[in-house]
């Protein structure tokens, strides 16, 4: 039997972004266990877990630069379009962008994998390795690498999913290749002695699972939107169009890998390995808690897409109006816990005291002014969510290259190894800001005309 997408021009517009926005933050939630799980493991191996843990951040420019790919073609490219396609009653077009999407993604995580596997030593080093670390980053990275594909795969189209209102589905996608992630985890480390080639092996295997449970919806009477190989191919303009508006998502995406690389590197730099391994627990503290507000912002983007292509414009400002607030109040109650439980966060990381005693006053700086990322998120959503990908794309620029870089950079030669951490909240009070009102100033214009 065939399901409709849900209408989002009606009824409650925070009722309807909560309903796509809670299973979302489950899922994930649930998605982020698969590399969280690893990194807590990991940093338990008796012995050797510091410098496994450092190793395994060294990887995270590449595992964020593989998710950037999924935001070009799904959730900030692909999606958005097929969202808007179907508030305007084109079905026949949202499935071409599906189709297109999902071809995108697997040609790309094709060529992914080799490169990765082709320079990987060179890669690794710049990336702030030494020689303690490099083999804990290559044995994980080679065999991360080799599921660059079904991880491409299973994010792209569990955007589609989302977008067409079936957040539970796409939650219980996530949930099924999770959960066999946490149970693999500790046998194939801890019971196998693999080390991290377990925690890859499990990570690639689950995320197969999803990918295949992802494509088989899409590809049954359930869905709306259904992946169809008759009839439908590659055309340039569609692809072009694609990876224009999703091409914002990726340069978020792109862009934190090269903040992740400056940073290890200044890290290496001015503390050493330590503060390399300082820097992954930044990351992976800071993962926990912008999960839930990239799930509101992204439960309110095929809201505002909907609603766009159907030109409600009244609906669309509630939206992202709920947007800000709903992530401000979030943010709010994250800086707090940082502020009151540092160690206990490190804790979930590490037990080695060395780590601890650097960790502990590390988050505090980092998270200083964390409330600031709930601008970012709303004006850039509601940037991608319309279609505006100039915009979207100067500020995902803007806030990353133009401000945390340099001052990454710069920052230590005043501060020491607190300068490359001091650069962050400055970033998230200056590009914040400037995101979300310059984003109220060409949006909502536009949208006050187009109500009258």
């Amino acid at each position: 039997m065939n399901i409709k997408h849900t209408d989002f021009s009606k009824g409650s517009v925070s009722s309807s972004i909560l309903k796509v926005s809670v299973p979302m933050i489950i899922a994930e939630l649930v998605n982020l266990l698969y590399s969280m799980v690893d990194r807590i493991y990991i940093g338990h191996i008796p012995g050797e877990g510091s410098q496994a843990l450092t190793g395994l951040g060294i990887c995270f420019p590449v595992i964020s630069l593989i998710s950037a790919f999924a935001r070009l073609f799904g959730f900030n490219g692909g999606a958005p379009l097929a969202s808007m396609a179907l508030g305007e009653k084109n079905e026949e077009e949202a499935k071409k962008v599906l189709y297109s999407s999902f071809m995108l993604s697997i040609i790309t995580g094709f060529i992914l994998t080799s490169a990765v596997l082709i320079f990987i030593r060179p890669i690794l080093y710049a990336f702030g390795a030494s020689d303690a670390t490099y083999p804990y980053a290559r044995d994980y990275l080679v065999i991360y690498s080799l599921g660059s594909i079904p991880v491409l795969v299973t994010l792209t189209l569990n955007a589609f999913i989302n977008s067409q209102g079936f957040a539970t589905v796409g939650m219980i996608t996530v949930l099924i290749g999770a959960l066999i992630n946490i149970i693999l985890d500790p046998v194939l480390i801890f019971i196998f002695d693999m080390g991290v080639r377990g925690a890859a092996i499990a990570t690639v295997f689950s995320q197969t699972l999803s990918a295949l449970f992802d494509f088989l919806f899409l590809r049954s009477r359930s869905a709306v939107l259904r992946i169809t190989f008759s009839g439908f191919t590659l055309e340039k303009k569609r692809c072009l169009k694609i990876i224009a508006l999703g091409t914002s998502g990726f340069v978020m995406g792109a862009t934190n890998s090269i903040v992740q690389i400056v940073c290890n590197k200044c890290a290496f730099i001015w503390g050493g390995d330590l503060y390399v391994g300082v820097m992954t627990i930044l990351n992976s503290v800071r993962e926990i808690f912008s999960t839930p507000i990239n799930g509101l912002t992204s439960g309110a983007s095929p809201v505002m897409s909907f609603n766009y292509g159907a030109k409600e414009a009244l609906r669309v400002k509630k939206a992202s109006n709920f947007a800000l607030l709903s992530t401000l109040v979030l943010s709010s109650a994250v800086w707090l816990l940082v502020v009151i439980f540092p160690r206990q966060l490190a804790l979930l990381f590490t037990t080695e005291e060395t780590l601890l005693n650097a960790a502990v006053p590390a988050l505090r700086i980092y998270f200083f002014g964390f409330i600031f990322m709930s601008f970012q998120t709303a004006g850039q959503q509601t940037f991608v969510a319309l279609g505006k990908a100039k915009p979207a794309i100067f500020f995902s620029l803007f806030r990353k290259v133009i401000i945390v870089v340099p001052l990454t950079i710069a920052l230590p030669y005043f501060f020491g190894i607190n300068g490359v951490l001091i650069a962050e909240p400055v970033s998230n009070v200056v590009g914040g800001l400037a995101a979300y009102l310059t984003m109220r100033h060409i949006v909502f214009r536009e949208l006050s005309a187009m109500g009258k």
